[in-house]
């Protein structure tokens, strides 16, 4: 058996529903390949009262043919097939039954859920009934339901206005690996890389486990890349649509979204994507901003003007697979050592510096710890000015309740990073224009997070706080 990386809390979660003297209804969502079904089966060994697996982009009739399949397998022999959700988990609890009266602890997990909602058949009205009205009588099954269309969880089981409503009683996101538990699993696979390889990594991969389960370690990571991304007919040229496919009944406004947004280096308002996409800012168009914030492709930073606005808020591509992919990959024809042949180019090192910023924005805990105010209360925000042309912005600002707000400027290089007089200018310039817009009464702290650290100079000393690169793999 695999080892299992990271995951704490969840497991612990997962270990007290097996202990608990009641039932569980378990709800577990993820975008597709970061590790939802091996969490389960590690966790449960495989030793299941009854599990199955959703066909996707299956017919009804796929589905039914698939929980029939799984009845078989474990043993429950079928008078008669399901015609339709409602008979098919009547049957499995006639099945199940004899188990549950005896006072075994059953585990049920259906994986894929949304996927057998195929010709909206109602899965969750039949689960809701199978929970309702057995399941949650007994103190002894815990019941999993599974989900790569994490939209369609949230609406239909976490969110249910149905017989689901309030029901569930773990509610569990898988989301991608930190860069900590991205070292951890390349340790673990005997991978022998540094930090700046696995950081690499990482931008490329964005700590989904499936993608650097691909991973050859007896490769450079140039060479890896050069095979996985730009060899004729590779899996990963294939993966972005799949990966949308997955997610959603209708992929393809959702890819124009984050197209649209991977275009942008600072992000858009909900106002700038409508308008560069020509469609309605309207609540159709707020729903999908939702379904890909839940399912971690895009990030929605809150913003300040005179006070918090979350209305406003400025949205960003926050999946690094998408982010490469579309950096590099959606073109018409690309050479197979592309990778090899460009790494050092100006093009890749823009993307690597706009890559390092948004691995900050989505490890700001660890930045938190870095400056030791993990015990403070804060708030995390961005800032785009109102007044200056181009607007000057700051991605990440964090507001302290002991008044001081630490402004954190990004800056991606190899090797330690020079402040030189003309940037240490626009950084105090941009502090300046911050606080003179936003009235804020804290005390403004310049912090920089670079990965090497900041040379010694004329400047270094005029920066409040430093954080580096292995401060995020903490």
């Amino acid at each position: 058996m695999e080892n299992i990386i990271g995951r704490e809390a969840e497991i612990k979660r997962l270990t007290a529903a097996v202990n608990s003297p009641k039932s569980e209804l378990i709800a577990l969502y993820g975008r597709r390949r970061v590790g939802k079904t091996f969490l389960i089966n590690q966790m449960f060994k495989n030793q299941y009262a009854f599990k199955m697996t959703g066909v996707i982009e299956g017919t009804l009739k796929d589905q039914f043919a698939a929980f029939t399949d799984a009845m078989n397998d474990y043993g429950y022999d079928l008078t008669e097939k399901p015609k339709d959700w409602m008979s098919a988990f009547i049957m499995l609890k006639n099945a199940l039954k004899q188990k549950v009266e005896d006072g075994e602890r059953c585990v049920i997990f259906i994986d894929e859920l949304p996927a057998m909602d195929a010709e909206n058949s109602n899965v969750a009205g039949a689960v809701g009934y199978f929970w309702n009205n057995w399941a949650c009588t007994h103190d002894n099954i815990v019941f999993i339901i599974c989900g790569s269309a994490t939209s369609w969880m949230i609406s239909n089981v976490i969110d249910s206005k149905g017989g689901l409503h309030n029901r569930i009683t773990i509610e569990l996101p898988i989301h991608p690996f930190t860069l900590r538990e991205t070292e951890a699993y390349l340790q673990d696979k005997h991978f022998i890389w540094n930090r700046q390889m696995a950081l690499q990594a990482y931008m490329i991969f964005g700590g989904i486990p499936y993608y650097l389960s691909l991973l050859d370690r007896e490769e450079s990571l140039v060479q890896n890349v050069d095979r996985m991304f730009f060899s004729q007919d590779t899996q990963m040229r294939r993966e972005f649509r799949r990966l949308f496919n997955t997610l959603y009944k209708r992929p393809d406004k959702y890819i124009d979204i984050v197209k649209t947004l991977s275009s942008s280096r600072s992000g858009m308002t909900r106002e700038e994507l409508a308008t560069k996409m020509k469609c309605a800012n309207n609540g159709h168009l707020g729903k999908q901003l939702e379904d890909l914030v839940y399912c971690d492709l895009i990030r929605k930073n809150i913003v300040r003007e005179k006070e918090i606005k979350r209305k406003d808020a400025i949205y960003q591509l926050s999946d690094f697979f998408c982010l490469f992919y579309l950096s590099f990959i959606d073109r018409a024809e690309v050479e197979q050592q592309y990778w090899s042949h460009h790494i050092n180019t100006p093009e890749v090192n823009t993307w690597m510096g706009l890559t390092y910023e948004r691995i900050c924005l989505a490890h700001v805990a660890q930045i938190k710890h870095a400056l030791r105010i993990d015990a403070i209360s804060t708030l995390t925000y961005s800032w785009r000015s109102k007044t200056t042309k181009p607007a000057a912005q700051i991605d990440i600002v964090i507001e302290r309740a002991d008044r001081i707000i630490n402004i954190c400027e990004v800056k991606f290089c190899q090797g330690e990073y020079r402040l030189n007089k003309a940037e240490y200018d626009k950084i105090c310039k941009r502090k300046n224009t911050f606080v003179q817009e936003t009235g804020i009464r804290h005390t403004p702290w310049l912090t920089l997070i670079t990965t090497e650290g900041v040379a010694k100079g004329n400047y270094s000393d005029m920066i409040q706080s430093q954080v580096t690169l292995d401060d995020l793999f903490q």
